[in-house]
């Protein structure tokens, strides 16, 4: 881009910090550039020369019925803030999911078949982790550092109980 086409109040999508995001033009920096706003983070940056700037992000002026797209990405977030809370349940976490599995089955465990038997049973699913089961056994031997004050108990090598 051009240092004339560069209009204050206008979105553009800039490189900062070797990422490709939106930013709004807010001022021209007494040092030259411009003082944006990173849309995505809120934060204030200084766009040092046009050459940052790849270009318009949206039409600068929108009509009376249009929301502004920060309004827009925030309504978003809500909606899907409430749609995850949907069903009224609050998702378990996969430490209290596995303790949950083996206070139902009451026989020890290791973390692999407790992955298996908390995805079968609904409670937790991986957020597309490759080694869920070994963050889990991770976590487990984490908690057990607590001693007395921990809720699984080691039976054996790899296996695991809750503490009664």
């Amino acid at each position: 881009m051009k240092k004339a086409d560069v209009k204050i109040g206008g979105e553009y999508f800039a490189t900062v910090t070797n990422k490709k995001v939106t930013v709004r033009i807010e001022a021209e920096n007494h040092n030259g550039g411009w003082d944006a706003t990173n849309l995505s983070t809120g934060k204030k940056v200084r766009i040092k020369t046009a050459g940052r700037l790849h270009g318009l992000a949206r039409a600068t002026v929108t009509p009376a019925t249009e929301t502004p797209a920060s309004e827009t990405r925030a309504r978003k977030r809500v909606e899907k803030k409430t749609n995850d809370n949907a069903g009224g349940e609050k998702k378990l976490s996969c430490v209290k999911a596995a303790l949950k599995v083996l206070t139902d089955s009451g026989e020890p465990m290791n973390s692999q078949e407790m992955i298996t038997a908390m995805v079968d049973a609904g409670l937790w699913e991986s957020p597309g982790g490759k080694t869920p089961h070994a963050t889990l056994y991770s976590a487990i031997l984490r908690d057990m550092k607590r001693g007395d004050e921990s809720r699984f108990v080691k039976t054996e090598r790899g296996r695991f109980t809750a503490r009664a």
